[in-house]
């Protein structure tokens, strides 16, 4: 189910990004408005973290697989709207703006899904597995959903070039489908919060619950401030159209890079697991991803984008080698933060808490990724797409350095299950 839906959101995601780059191009400019890019990340970012206030709350109250498969159904209905605005008659009749902000509407309405499928599916595999496999549990896990993100942009790419936004966001719904009869062969779960309370009071412990557990909050932080400094992602299609020149394939596999990259470190973290020294494992990982963000920056400045031929209808030069390793380096760094970040969280989360504490994990990861391509988008207009994604890689860097003083706890952490939550 975790890859299906995961690969499925992903090829969405990439289709609808291009898709309204495209729409924005200005022919008197030769160029799109990358701050389009940027407002995408916004409105998904807005319903996800306002609604993980309250997602949490009911995850907890009600049966897990249920809430799962309603979230799944939500998408269905959502990518046959997609595929309405890609129609191409729609296109004749509506204007290109108009497009762009139905496309954010629809965006909207999957960030409140989002909302509600984390938590659920994060609270659905705590009950599925014993303590003792929650590490080894998170890195399955993670792998599924690393295939899901590898596969899908590069397949998106593919479709685009070959089928048009039309028929590859019909292929989604598919995905979708697969995702939803995947998750009904699970059986439902108890549920291991029965009481009901004020939904402030109970939404109140929540938060209050990751705050004073320097662990999760110092995770939580780390990963938010990274990603939100070093979401040189959501400007691929800038990077694809006019500074590297690759077309659709080539901006498909740049956005598979970080997904190859971290179902590489998956396979090397599920031969030599993440035992020894996990903390300071971590900020050398995050240390990592800011620096492949610095290169990745300036990859059209450091080396030659004349073309050395075409892949699969790709156009090849050493500066899309460079950018697309230095891409694949950096989700492999970021794996290692996954990891050790879902590992924390299940191991120091109490069973009638989950929902509430994965919805808080929502809110956090809402944070870094989409308001991460929201600030990329308005730094890029504002200083230019290649400086945006530099300093944002220099501030990844900064964020580690606090955090090396701020969290001591980190530096001795060991990814074991906590007695008292035995």
């Amino acid at each position: 189910m975790r890859f299906a839906i995961i690969l499925a959101l992903n090829m969405q995601s990439t289709i609808l990004s291009y898709f309204a780059y495209q729409l924005s191009y200005d022919p008197i400019k030769q160029k799109g408005d990358a701050l389009v890019l940027g407002l995408m990340g916004l409105w998904e970012v807005i319903p996800a973290i306002g609604f993980s206030f309250i997602s949490g709350h009911f995850v907890d109250l009600h049966e897990k697989k249920k809430m799962t498969m309603l979230c799944i159904l939500g998408y269905l209905v959502l990518s046959g709207y997609f595929v309405f605005l890609a129609w191409p008659s729609l296109q004749l009749s509506v204007s290109r703006h108009s497009i762009i902000w139905l496309i954010y509407a629809g965006i909207f309405v999957g960030g409140l899904l989002r909302a509600f499928l984390s938590p659920s599916t994060f609270a659905l595999m705590g009950l599925l597995l014993p303590r003792t496999h929650y590490a080894n549990g998170t890195t399955w896990s993670s792998a599924a959903w690393q295939s899901g993100f590898v596969v899908g942009p590069l397949l998106g790419g593919i479709l685009i070039a070959h089928g048009g936004f039309r028929n590859s966001l019909l292929v989604t719904g598919i995905l979708e489908a697969v995702s939803l009869l995947a998750i009904l062969t699970i059986p439902a779960q108890a549920i291991m919060k029965k009481e009901k309370e004020p939904i402030l009071k109970s939404l109140g412990e929540g938060i209050r619950f990751v705050f004073k557990t320097q662990l999760i909050l110092a995770a939580l932080s780390l990963d938010m401030f990274a990603v939100l400094f070093g979401g040189a992602v959501a400007l691929l299609p800038v990077y694809a159209n006019e500074i590297l020149k690759t077309g659709e394939i080539g901006f498909g596999w740049m956005r598979a890079a970080p997904g190859i990259g971290a179902i590489l470190m998956l396979g090397i973290l599920s031969i030599t697991p993440l035992k020894k020294a996990p903390g300071p494992k971590l900020l050398v990982a995050i240390s990592g991803f800011g620096i492949t963000t610095i290169i990745f920056g300036v990859c059209g400045s450091i080396a030659s984008t004349a073309s050395l031929g075409t892949f699969l209808g790709c156009n090849i030069s050493w500066a899309f080698i460079l950018a697309f390793f230095m891409l694949l380096a950096g989700g492999m760094f970021d794996t290692i933060s996954v990891v050790i970040r879902g590992t924390i969280l299940q191991l120091f989360t109490p069973d009638s808490m989950r929902g509430r504490v994965a919805a808080v994990n929502t809110m956090f990861i809402s944070s870094s990724n989409e308001l991460g391509a929201m600030e990329s988008g308005v730094t890029a207009r504002w200083w230019g797409t290649v400086p945006a994604v530099v300093v944002g890689g220099f501030m990844t860097l900064v964020v580690v350095g606090v955090t090396w003083f701020a969290a001591p706890m980190l530096r001795t952490l060991k990814l074991e299950p906590p007695d008292d939550h035995k």
